[in-house]
């Protein structure tokens, strides 16, 4: 009896280009393409559909989702750019559906928590560089040459301008908008817009949550909370047991404050 083939099974099998290095402890699913020469190194495993372009480097312990794309020149899986590194093994996960541009730089976590990892769906453009221990969620923009330190959080839906230096463990929540060339030291709240150098609130991201479908009840239940947070004479503390006493909040409303009430660096404002 003859075991079926991928052609038999109507999968196409990677296409790997002559003049690729891909070590043999890589795995590489069903249609992935890998340029000329690129380098994939032992241990990255790639899913289905994705594409490698010309000399891209994945250099280890990499895991890419589905129907990806590499551009050329694209590093991922390096070293972490961290002293406290000994060489412990740990992983860079791309999630599915992630375009990662052209020299843009990607590194593993170290021991502290074992992994860097970006969500799916998200763009990351030229020469942006997404360092060890980060946690990018789904559907985030990171524009070109944006640069940040270790440990970083970037929630769903935020958008980081070009040329942005992001101080290591900041967080930016869900659907915040960082303007271009900002220098980003606290926390940026969720659902507003941040730019400068050094970073301050500009309001709600008002622009983008209403092209992401946010009601206008909850836009305005947002706006009213900001207002009580950042434009009146009470400090965030106060604030806050102002917005709780309201009643119940909508879960928009309760995120953002959840999110200050957490903040380990303070908040920008």
């Amino acid at each position: 009896m003859t075991t079926p083939t991928m052609a038999d099974k109507g999968q196409t099998p990677p296409r790997i280009h002559a003049t690729a290095i891909v070590d043999p402890g890589a795995e590489l699913a069903d249609g992935v393409q890998v340029g000329p020469y690129a380098i994939i190194g032992p241990n990255v495993q790639i899913d289905d559909g994705t594409v490698v372009g010309p000399h891209a480097y994945i250099e280890k312990d990499t895991r890419i989702g589905r129907e990806c794309f590499i551009a050329k020149g694209a590093v991922l899986g390096t070293d972490p750019q961290d002293l406290k590194y000994e060489g412990e093994e740990t992983l860079l996960i791309v999630g599915d559906r992630t375009t990662i541009r052209e020299f843009a730089t990607l590194n593993r976590g170290t021991r502290a928590s074992g992994s860097s990892v970006v969500g799916s769906g998200c763009l990351l453009m030229a020469y942006s560089h997404v360092p060890h221990d980060s946690r990018i969620g789904d559907h985030v923009i990171i524009a070109n040459a944006v640069q940040m330190g270790g440990h970083v959080v970037i929630e769903d839906w935020a958008t980081i301008g070009g040329l942005t230096a992001i101080h290591q463990f900041v967080r930016i929540g869900t659907h915040a908008f960082v303007g271009g060339a900002s220098r980003v030291s606290k926390d940026i709240p969720p659902y507003t817009r941040a730019a400068g150098s050094p970073c301050a609130l500009y309001g709600l991201n008002s622009v983008g949550l209403e092209r992401r479908g946010l009601t206008k009840e909850t836009r305005l239940a947002l706006k009213r909370a900001y207002r009580t947070l950042f434009s009146s004479e009470m400090n965030l503390s106060q604030a806050i047991e102002e917005i709780h006493s309201q009643g119940e909040l909508t879960e928009e409303v309760d995120r953002l404050v959840a999110f200050i009430e957490a903040s380990e660096r303070g908040v920008t404002v």
